[in-house]
């Protein structure tokens, strides 16, 4: 069936909308730290004039709404990302019906989902009002990637190659970009979790890196949130290795040929396992085991971009050229 440009068109203005959207999201979450900056530092000057910090005590100036406007500014900056997500979700719907197949053929595609299944998945797991602030370092990563997906990445709507029309497409892909979207969201926290234990709860340092680490999640939190990240995304994505085995008997009679793609897979998987087992195995479910987490994502990411792109194999299909 011939490509319906005007879908491909739509899908196209969709994913630049939820590009700009969660760009604005970003700005506002960024005025919103530094509202809560200012109110840390109008406390503070109060305190060293004698006005009780406590806000329940008698004699207690009253300071600008520097936290309400804050938290609106946190509300809106939601809201916003909950557009973007309807945005890019649409996107990716809009590709399939314009290709007449599964949106997933190619590099931009692939890319396009993984991102979109991030932030679906942030949306689930950082709903919560003490995980706001982690939205900022997870829109930057994502918006990144989408930024590499619609310059470096993109590809025209098109037919997928013939080795791709398959029923297991849908299938082995769709998991995989899953389980990556939901990796970044624990490589984030994870990354987070090594910042803030370097910069204790406690740390009184007026610096930009003092006040940043204020304002994150505690480091037993964030830890927590990279581990049941990776329990969902690790099962994922070894289905999702498993399916491409079986998928890679039917097309080329064998199930696993050590091609770039299926060992690097592996070896992000393993090192995903390895985190899993250091995370349950005491002396090694602080820093060691969270380092181990980001040494999976970067191994995801290398997977992505080096093998896909620089790498010649069975799997490169990265629709570059």
């Amino acid at each position: 069936m011939p490509i319906d440009e005007t879908l491909s068109r739509y899908s196209d203005f969709a994913f630049m909308s939820a590009m700009a959207v969660y760009a604005l999201a970003t700005v506002l979450l960024l005025v919103q730290y530094a509202s809560a900056r200012a109110k840390q530092v109008a406390a503070r000057e109060l305190v060293t004039a004698g006005a009780p910090a406590d806000p329940s005590l008698p004699g207690r100036i009253e300071t600008p709404v520097a936290k309400p406007t804050a938290e609106r500014l946190g509300n809106m900056a939601f809201a916003v990302l909950l557009v973007g997500a309807v945005l890019h979700v649409g996107s990716i719907v809009l590709r399939g019906f314009a290709t007449h197949r599964f949106p997933l053929g190619n590099m931009y595609e692939f890319t396009t989902m993984a991102t979109a299944a991030a932030v679906v998945i942030g949306l689930y797991f950082l709903r919560d009002q003490r995980y706001r602030s982690m939205w900022v370092f997870l829109l930057v990563p994502v918006l990144i990637l989408m930024f590499l997906a619609g310059t470096v990445l993109y590809a025209d709507a098109a037919p997928v190659v013939p080795a791709l029309r398959s029923f297991w497409l849908p299938i082995h892909v769709t998991i995989v970009s899953i389980g990556s979207g939901v990796f970044l969201v624990s490589g984030v926290a994870s990354l987070l979790y090594l910042y803030r234990m370097r910069q204790p709860a406690g740390e009184e340092s007026n610096n930009i890196l003092g006040t940043i680490a204020r304002r994150l999640p505690d480091a037993r939190t964030l830890d927590q949130l990279a581990y049941k990240t990776t329990i969902i995304g690790f099962p994922l994505f070894g289905a999702g290795v498993i399916l491409g085995a079986i998928w890679a008997e039917a097309a080329w009679g064998r199930f696993w040929g050590w091609d770039p793609k299926e060992t690097c897979s592996f070896i992000a998987w393993v090192l995903y396992a390895a985190y899993l087992h250091a995370r349950a195995t005491s002396g090694w479910r602080d820093t060691k085991a969270a380092w181990i987490n980001i040494a999976g994502f970067v191994a995801m990411l290398f997977n992505l971009f080096i093998i896909n792109m620089v790498i010649s194999g069975l799997h490169s299909y990265a629709g570059l050229n």
